[in-house]
């Protein structure tokens, strides 16, 4: 009997445990083809991941990046269109880094195991329609330094187990439908430079310990219910604290919020967001949401309810009456005004270009946001404020009517396409030129209005044959976003000539591949000299799709400058994007610096697109340059219409500048002086 028991026992637990067993033992392809399942389940978008594939981190899997070991580091899929879901599986990639899967339809929960990804240092999940609560387990990720979880469904409260995330410098958790406190532990994430929690249903006052945080930049809490007094902790963060639409908040020294009553400062000492000192109840059992109201007793707590139950009763009637007088308003401004893109009239009412998507994707009423931006408008003080000269503000600024205008107030019919910090729409001027106008939110921005106006004054700085002509700029206060205004390249990017199988119309002949191989590198050569007042420029983020084709087909070098904008996270995100795809030199990884030799790595990769034809550069590829084996390397559209001398060449300057050691690297000037030897 005991024997069969013990074997009872055995299988039992072998039983329950063998699914644990069965993943840990799968090859990472193995967990790779069912995370591809899960998220693209129509198998529509992620054909290059094959389960006949021998190894997914020779360049074929898309948006994939390993390290020397073979282990995969980094998954890079945002803005595909997956409509699936996150799988349990996700947490076995252990040595993964990166996960980007922003900007997508992705639906259902967060699974916990995703907590076992220990070494991940960026999560990004936003603007999917992903619900559920947020995981507590997220805090046992100790490396995680960005966590984007805005623009989704959302619910519950915030998990008080973020607290453990030493290394966060940025929690984004906006747009969703969260409820509860703003926990105080927070307060403990020493390094957290941004916190966005608007536009949730939180409750309860600001922590005091938060925002005593030590290098807070931006706390941007819009379109709460939060009440109390607001620390003046936070008012060193001038224009980075955003509290719109908090009724019930209070405090001095904050020009839009009402001077405190005595009721609201009755406890200033005591825990925030509520006290944890409640009678007969340990601290450490009572929820950090917990709605405790100190100084309730057996023989008070009736009298209490029966004034909370006025107060909700009032609060019942303000809210209604808000939204009758919101609805009228709005009623009254769609039949004066027929235009889905502007939303108000004015310009202090506008909602920024994500907002509105976001209002019409949910089918929730503009009203929502009727102030953006609090007041950012960095060139609103005209040339003597902004720092250009009168000659430069006057030939470079456009007011928002025209951009609305131009792109037809950002109809999806003009929508070029999105990134990790921008939308790109066509548009047409009003004398009648077309161009690209990239949007560019303010909490994608530099949070310092100087260094922001320091980078802009820059872009207009730059002119060249082979960079992209910037047109105009354009600094919205209503909306809260700044639009660049581009010339408009009829023939697209790079990236839209490599892997071509069926148009032959897109396979570029020998002469514009070398007039092209030629052209980068002059913009390259451009950028990295100082001259005049122009300083010299990393552009630390080329690629194929950097590099526009115009109507002669001339190569033209895009987002030249744009870090100078961008937040450290934004431009952040844009990398491992270019470390998915090959472009990001290898010594980044351990510096985390840029410098010339970093663009001549990338210049080198696109060298061998350009030759190859194709977006991945396999080592197979590699090898067929290294040893002069045409047949192994060449784009095999070009039927052997080449200059066999003129390959070998430019392979061989594609080898060099993509050498391990950027100490053996050429620089471009060296890099120009010997493509002048290639004739075509």
């Amino acid at each position: 009997m005991a024997s069969i028991f013990l074997q009872t026992i055995f299988f039992f637990i072998f039983y329950i445990t063998s699914p644990c067993l069965s993943l840990s033992h799968k090859t990472e392809l193995s967990v790779l083809m069912d995370i591809k399942s899960s998220l693209d389940p129509s198998n529509k978008i992620l054909f290059s991941w094959s389960v006949n594939a021998t190894d997914p981190c020779n360049g074929s899997f898309e948006g994939i990046a390993c390290d020397p070991s073979g282990q995969v580091v980094n998954i890079s899929l945002q803005g595909k269109g997956l409509n699936g879901q996150i799988p349990p599986e996700i947490g076995l990639l252990k040595s993964l880094s990166g996960l980007f899967l922003h900007f997508n339809e992705l639906n259902g929960v967060v699974p916990k195991e995703i907590a076992n990804l220990t070494e991940l240092s960026d999560l990004y999940l936003n603007v999917n329609n992903l619900s559920g609560e947020i995981p507590s387990e997220l805090g046992n990720m100790s490396n995680l330094q960005v966590l984007q979880l805005c623009y989704n469904k959302f619910t519950g409260s915030i998990p008080i187990q973020l607290r453990y995330l030493r290394k966060l410098t940025v929690l984004a958790l906006q747009y969703n439908q969260l409820t509860g406190a703003i926990p105080a532990s927070l307060g403990d994430l020493m390094l957290l430079r941004r916190l966005d929690l608007s536009f949730n249903s939180l409750f309860g006052s600001i922590p005091a310990k938060v925002a005593d945080m030590p290098v807070l930049e931006v706390l941007d809490i819009r379109n709460n219910t939060l009440s109390g007094r607001v620390p003046l902790a936070l008012k060193r963060l001038n224009e980075g604290f955003q509290y719109a639409n908090n009724l019930g908040l209070c405090g001095v020294e904050f020009s839009s919020l009402n001077v405190c009553k005595h009721s609201d400062s009755l406890h200033p000492k005591k825990p925030e967001p509520f006290g944890a000192a409640a009678k007969g109840l340990a601290s450490k059992d009572l929820p950090e949401s917990a709605d405790f109201k100190p100084g309730c007793s057996q023989n008070n707590c009736s009298n209490h309810s029966k004034h909370s139950r006025v107060a909700a009763l009032c609060g019942v009637i303000l809210f209604v009456s808000f939204i009758v007088g919101g609805l009228f308003t709005f009623t009254w401004y769609r039949r004066r005004k027929q235009k889905i893109g502007s939303a108000f009239e004015a310009s202090d009412s506008r909602l920024s270009t994500d907002q509105i998507k976001e209002v019409y994707r949910r089918s929730a009423s503009p009203l929502i946001s009727l102030e953006y931006s609090n007041g950012w408008d960095p060139l609103a003080k005209g040339p003597s404020g902004s720092g250009f000269s009168q000659e430069m503000f006057d030939s470079f600024m456009v007011n928002v009517d025209e951009i609305e205008s131009a792109t037809q107030y950002f109809s999806e019919v003009n929508l070029l396409g999105k990134s990790s910090f921008s939308t790109i729409y066509k548009g047409m001027m009003r004398d009648g030129s077309i161009v690209a106008i990239k949007c560019i939110a303010k909490t994608s921005c530099k949070s310092d209005e100087a260094e922001f106006l320091k980078g802009l004054k820059i872009l207009t700085l730059l002119k060249h044959e082979c960079l992209l002509g910037l047109r105009g700029i354009c600094c919205s206060k209503g909306r809260g976003e700044c639009f660049l205004v581009y010339d408009f390249a009829p023939n697209g990017d790079l990236s839209q000539y490599l892997d071509v199988k069926d148009n032959k119309r897109k396979v570029l002949e020998w002469s514009t591949r070398v007039s092209i191989i030629k052209g980068i590198a002059k913009g390259i050569g451009y950028l990295h000299v100082s001259k005049g007042s122009k300083p010299a420029i990393i552009h630390q983020n080329l690629s194929a799709e950097k590099v526009l084709i115009d109507l002669q087909y001339n190569p033209l070098l895009s987002d030249s400058g744009i870090q100078k904008l961008l937040a450290d996270d934004i431009f952040f995100s844009t990398l491992k994007a270019s470390a998915a795809k090959g472009y990001l030199a290898p010594e980044y990884t351990t510096t985390g610096r840029f410098t010339d030799k970093s663009d001549v790595y990338a210049y080198g990769m696109i060298i061998l697109q350009i030759l190859s034809g194709k977006r991945m550069i396999s080592q197979s590829i590699r090898q067929g340059a290294e040893l002069g084996r045409l047949e192994d390397f060449m784009d095999a559209n070009l039927e052997g219409k080449y200059i066999e001398s003129e390959v070998m060449k430019l392979a061989k300057i594609a080898l060099l500048c993509t050498h391990e050691s950027p100490i053996h690297r050429p620089d471009i000037e060296t890099v120009l002086q010997d493509l002048t030897g290639v004739a075509s």
